[in-house]
């Protein structure tokens, strides 16, 4: 079973499940793996990394494994030793999560259109 789906904000982010898990489980685990990651904040910007489009893609496996592929704002970002581990350690305490594997990838380039609306509001960026 592959399901992938979308969501609008912020712009692009995928679930992914190849799970046997049972729809209810799988979508508990997607909406508090959200709420997580929702915590985690780029010490340098006042919007959470979710609402800034920094989440790529969440894989949720059989065996309750997660893998998550995130990008930051630029390669030269000076919180990027430190944020993937605050998404795994985010993502790990997520009740009924198994082991979490965070991948930072530069495809496709960061940019601010992946924002959300909440976090241009927290950002004035209008």
């Amino acid at each position: 079973m592959n399901d992938t789906v979308q969501t609008a904000e912020p712009a692009g982010l995928k679930f992914d499940t190849q799970s046997a898990l049972p729809p209810e489980e799988t979508e508990r685990l997607g909406t508090d793996i959200v709420a997580a990651l929702k915590t985690v904040f780029d010490p340098e910007i006042p919007a959470d990394i979710y609402e800034l489009g920094l989440i790529y893609k969440v894989d949720i496996k059989d065996d309750r494994s997660v893998d998550v592929e995130m990008t930051l704002t630029t390669p030269n970002c000076p919180a990027a030793g430190e944020l993937p581990t605050m998404v795994e350690n985010a993502v790990a305490s997520v009740a009924g999560v198994g082991p979490v594997s965070v991948n930072v990838v530069w495809e496709p380039t960061w940019t601010p259109d992946r924002m959300s609306d909440e976090a241009r509001l927290v950002l004035n960026m209008w």
